[in-house]
């Protein structure tokens, strides 16, 4: 049982009625290898922990190594003076030359200078009255007006210009009141702060507006589900009008929001005033998305245009899934779990990447001030990382696909269905004590077809301006037919799973039984599959552009985020994978009941108790299959007769 691609010849007849029966544990050895994975996962995580710090990401750090707004005494450096000094309550960087932040000392402090302050005895005054501290730690502040001023400290060199903060650095307020050079010196400095981590920095400010974004997301499918359950029939034009206003909207929105974008910044740059990485980084990348959008929009009218003729079909196929669903209504529920899943493990993930990003070395630059390098081995890591990003969200993801397919399979191999126990329970056991290792099998396979497509894509771009352009076109190629091979093998493994469910095979030997079955049966099971699954993919695109539009507009207004654009991005992302894990429970049950359906043509055709499937689902498929044999003899006999008629 714990094989790989043996071929069971002898096709046993097996009590389809009780497919958790009589089972073994299938693909150990890849889930000793899954669990060995893991050890190394936490292994990276106890490291990014210890020498990682994921608050500097957020606040910056000062001159001595002390990261802003937190206690560093366990972080102290040796032979650096104020090192280890608890910065709690002073979450701005402070320079004590802002026109040449390269080279300036910088300090923790709780509020930046809001007004002009001329003379150190100004500094000193304003120091009293807010508490902020502008020079360094250990001065008082009553002999500010003793100390020298200079870009080194201890006191800052005055006149200091009124700032607020701008990403948790003091910013004079207004740039037009500084020299050109001085202007040029410190956007320069804030372009070169790593893009990676500038993008961590985002997430994590903006982490709980996208959980609560990921909640509507939920809530929206919900409803979503609940509407095609009970008003099938409604519900689907619903979706195909919902489809073509919101994506008209969704990218008359975006055309919007890039063109006012462009507008402002042409506005700058007229009067020679330098513009911020961030600022032209958001302008081409609205630029992309409403490309892209027009782009698709285009695609999906056609589509809709060429399937209006087979809507009755899909009211007819909801309906079929509804008595399935009826049965079993806490099949719903499953994607909650899911959900639940997919975000802790995704904020986990998160959380460990941050601390491994600022695992970094501490060394002292020429200036004498502390700075971080990259340490030799977190590139390594990263890419382990990533490795069980896509594995462990593809367990997930399998985990409820053979719930859900286990399941309907117990529901259909029951003669009387009105006697069934927990179908959901069973399917769950199932799942636990004996299939957890065809579940990380097919989560692995899909893995590795994913990874060398998320490579070759980060190699495309860096060669993006490359003169060899074979190269680029073939390369384009290959990520395009990993891409269809990706989604093949999901469509595979989804329903190899539901083998697995009725005759506890392994996950190699399952998997060749499922393509064969569909294969035989690629006709009947194309005709009712493609319409259904693209009104379910119109409804994950409506959750997603309405999350994405309240999303838009919530970090459209927030100065503290470098690239606002990365937060959407994400949470459509994130929207539309919620949505798939909702509204694939009708698909995973609908292609669940046909296969259970093809596999019971082959097993019980000739048997004397007949097949399993019910008389309203032996109607349904029977003249799906008449209605189209009719229309491709219609089609041939078209054709036959432009000859004749020429």
């Amino acid at each position: 049982m714990c094989g790989c691609c043996g071929d069971d010849k002898s096709e046993d007849k097996a009590d389809l009625a009780h497919p958790v029966k009589n089972r073994g544990c299938t693909d150990i050895i890849v889930l000793l290898l899954f669990i060995a994975f893991w050890a190394g996962m936490i292994f990276i995580a106890a490291f990014g922990i210890v020498n990682g710090d994921a608050f500097r990401l957020v606040f910056g750090y000062d001159s001595f190594g002390n990261t802003c707004d937190s206690d560093n005494s366990d972080k102290k450096i040796e032979n650096v003076s104020l090192s280890g000094f608890n910065t709690k309550g002073r979450p701005y960087v402070f320079f004590m030359d802002v026109s040449n932040p390269f080279k300036s000392k910088a300090i923790c402090v709780n509020k930046c200078p809001d007004n002009d302050q001329q003379t150190l005895g100004d500094v000193e005054l304003f120091s009293q009255q807010t508490g902020s501290e502008l020079c360094e730690y250990d001065i008082p502040v009553g002999e500010y007006h003793l100390q020298t001023q200079s870009a080194r400290g201890p006191c800052p060199l005055t006149p200091l210009n009124a700032s607020s903060p701008l990403l948790f650095y003091c910013i004079p307020k207004e740039l037009k009141k500084l020299s050109y050079h001085m202007k040029n010196s410190l956007i320069g400095y804030l372009n070169t702060r790593d893009v990676f981590q500038k993008v961590l920095s985002d997430l994590i400010n903006a982490w709980q507006e996208m959980i609560l974004l990921s909640l509507f997301a939920i809530a929206f499918s919900g409803i979503m589900v609940l509407l095609i359950r009970f008003l099938a029939s409604f519900i689907v034009w619903i979706i195909l009008a919902v489809a073509i206003v919101g994506s008209i909207a969704g990218t008359a929105f975006l055309w919007w929001t890039y063109v006012d974008m462009k507008t402002e910044l042409d506005k700058e740059e007229a009067i020679n005033l330098p513009l911020l990485d961030v600022e032209i980084n958001s302008e081409r990348a609205f630029l992309v998305y409403s490309i892209i959008a027009t782009v698709l929009t285009v695609i999906l009218l056609l589509i809709i245009l060429v399937m209006r003729k087979r809507i009755s079909l899909v009211v007819a196929l909801f309906h079929e899934a509804g008595r399935c669903i009826s049965a079993m209504p806490c099949l719903l529920l499953q994607p909650v779990w899911t959900f639940i899943c997919l975000l802790a493990f995704f904020m986990y993930w998160v959380i460990v990447l941050a601390f491994l990003s600022t695992s970094e070395k501490r060394s002292v630059n020429a200036e004498g001030y502390i700075e971080y390098t990259e340490h030799e081995t977190v590139s390594y890591m990263w890419w382990y990382h990533l490795i069980g990003l896509i594995w462990t969200s593809e367990f997930i993801i399998a985990c409820q696909q053979l719930v859900v397919c286990g399941s309907v399979a117990t529901w259909y191999f029951a003669r009387d269905k009105s006697s069934l126990g927990c179908p959901i329970g069973d399917a769950i056991r199932l799942l636990i004590c004996h299939h957890l290792g065809s579940v990380a099998f097919g989560a692995l396979v899909i893995t590795l077809v994913k990874l060398p497509r998320m490579i070759l894509m980060w190699l495309h771009k860096k060669l993006k301006n490359s003169e060899n352009k074979c190269g680029e076109y073939c390369m384009k190629c290959c990520i395009c037919c990993l891409w269809c091979l990706e989604k093949c093998l999901k469509y595979l493994n989804q329903n190899a799973y539901t083998i697995v469910a009725i005759e506890g095979k392994n996950f190699c030997q399952s998997a060749a039984k499922s393509f064969t079955t569909l294969v035989n049966n690629a006709l009947r099971v194309a005709a009712i599959n493609s319409v259904g699954d693209f009104v379910l993919f119109l409804g994950k695109i409506g959750v997603m552009a309405a999350t994405a539009a309240v999303g838009l507009l919530w970090f459209k207004s927030r100065s503290d985020l470098h690239y606002y654009a990365i937060p959407v991005l994400l949470v459509c992302v994130f929207s539309y994978l919620i949505a798939s894990s909702c509204l694939s429970t009708y698909e995973m049950v609908i292609d669940a009941m046909l296969l259970c359906f093809c596999h019971d043509c082959d097993i019980n055709d000739n048997s004397p108790e007949g097949l399993y499937a019910g008389d309203s689902l032996m109607d349904f498929v029977d003249g799906t299959s008449k209605e189209l044999n009719a229309n491709r003899l219609k089609n041939i006999s078209e054709e036959e007769a432009e000859p004749a008629e020429v």
